[in-house]
């Protein structure tokens, strides 16, 4: 191995020991005969002292230089550790090697207070990384995955892995990627939505997965993306929305008392404050447009909510009830899909919703409806023609229970939890109309 400990992991109790550690300069300070450097790691960073010897030997060492150091681990005196900031050891160097020199200079800025723009920071994505509060980004990230399929692995889900090769889509065929496959078009996959459909009726009756979605809009927003990462569940025997709802509220409560744990110190650095909800309240897309008028913004009734309507809507909400996510309601049929159930009382909206997260829309959700003849009926309404869609007007045919469930995405998540500015920001290599490297 390269190293016997990593940089976070030293503390008092290793003084006196010999270790060998591993990884990036951080910086290099030479005063007089003698000098130090900070090398770090992904644990953190250590104060490496260099005597004279080395000090002169290693003096034109660069940032980012990849170094293996062999040395003895020294308490240092509180008030040093106090004043410096550095840690309460430091480590001795004996030994030092360049296993790989960097390059200088360096094409983005790697310091704390880069001001690097984003473009050029995703094409160096794996430098920028190496700054903390990017990696910390990631880490949390990571952490929002793991927790996710904990939570739904308790709550009885099962995991399942779809096809990103399609026919055909149930979704809009205008946003579909289309590609050759072997004489025929085929397309990525825009949802998972006729698969998890499919395997509620197959028994599994609660079914996750988290896995990539493609979507071909020519989008140039800060929260769209040609490629994501969807959190999608279905669940079966519902007795309305309100059920998938629920098991909503309670992966939300669940997922931020957690990170509000394992993630507490990156939290921390980033300046980030987690408000677990104790109750998602629901408001209506009525209800929201007459707020709305109020304050000088119109939304025609048969339209959904702009940006900035949802951002002034999250901000109603959490001004009336302290809470940081709403579940907005009664979506007007015309703009919903033609599987979405309708409330008998009403024709005009379907038993659909949004959830809104800090003003921004992380998720859509509904009762789907199962009943075979009043779903050919809503399809030949939008103009879908399901009898060409055998695989999945079947699903109807042979017992299919009320379901309904919904579709987050993980990058919008975790750039709402993060208070970023862009969900690029939350992901490692974004896909935008533009963008198809690194």
């Amino acid at each position: 191995m390269l190293r016997t400990h990593t940089c976070g992991e030293l503390s008092k109790k290793e003084a006196g020991q010999k270790v060998t550690l591993s990884g990036w300069v951080d910086s290099v300070r030479i005063s007089g005969k003698i000098g130090f450097l900070d090398l770090r790691d992904r644990s953190g960073k250590t104060q490496v002292f260099l005597n004279k010897d080395l000090a002169h030997e290693f003096r034109n060492l660069n940032k980012e230089d990849v170094l293996q150091i062999s040395g003895e681990v020294k308490a240092r005196p509180e008030s040093q550790v106090k004043e410096a900031g550095t840690g309460e050891i430091e480590l001795s160097a004996q030994e030092i090697k360049v296993i790989s020199p960097a390059e200088t200079p360096l094409p983005v800025d790697v310091t704390e207070e880069s001001t690097t723009k984003l473009d050029k920071r995703m094409d160096y994505r794996f430098l920028d990384v190496r700054r903390e509060k990017i990696k910390d980004i990631f880490t949390i990230r990571s952490k929002i995955y793991s927790t996710t399929v904990k939570f739904f692995e308790q709550e009885k889900f099962i995991n399942i892995q779809t096809p990103k090769l399609t026919a055909s889509g149930v979704e809009s065929g205008a946003e579909e990627f289309k590609i050759n496959y072997f004489g025929k078009t085929a397309a990525l996959a825009q949802s998972p939505q006729v698969y998890k459909q499919m395997f509620v009726v197959s028994g599994l009756e609660k079914v996750y997965e988290i896995a990539p979605i493609f979507r071909a809009e020519k989008s140039h927003t800060t929260r769209h993306l040609t490629e994501f990462t969807g959190v999608d569940f279905e669940m079966g025997f519902i007795e309305d929305e309100n059920d998938v709802m629920d098991v909503i509220e309670k992966y939300f409560i669940f997922l931020l008392s957690e990170l509000k744990v394992s993630c507490k110190e990156e939290f921390k650095r980033l300046g980030v404050t987690v408000n677990v909800p104790k109750k998602i309240p629901k408001y209506s897309l009525p209800e929201a447009r007459k707020m709305l008028k109020v304050k000088g913004k119109i939304i025609p009734e048969d339209d959904d909510l702009d940006a900035e309507a949802e951002k002034m809507v999250g901000e109603f909400i959490k001004e009336k009830y302290q809470c940081d996510f709403v579940f907005m309601l009664d979506y007007p049929w015309k703009k919903r899909a033609f599987y979405h159930m309708r409330p008998d009382n009403n024709k005009n909206v379907t038993k659909s919703f949004d959830l809104l997260f800090n003003g921004v829309e992380i998720a859509t959700g509904a009762q789907r409806e199962h009943r075979l003849d009043i779903l050919k009926a809503q399809a030949l309404e939008k103009g879908v023609d399901i009898e060409k869609m055998q695989f999945y007007r079947d699903i109807f045919r042979y017992g299919c229970p009320p379901h309904g469930g919904v579709g987050f995405g993980l990058d919008r998540i975790t750039a709402q939890i993060l208070n970023l500015d862009n969900v690029r920001e939350a992901i490692l290599l974004p896909r935008d109309p533009e963008r198809l490297t690194p």
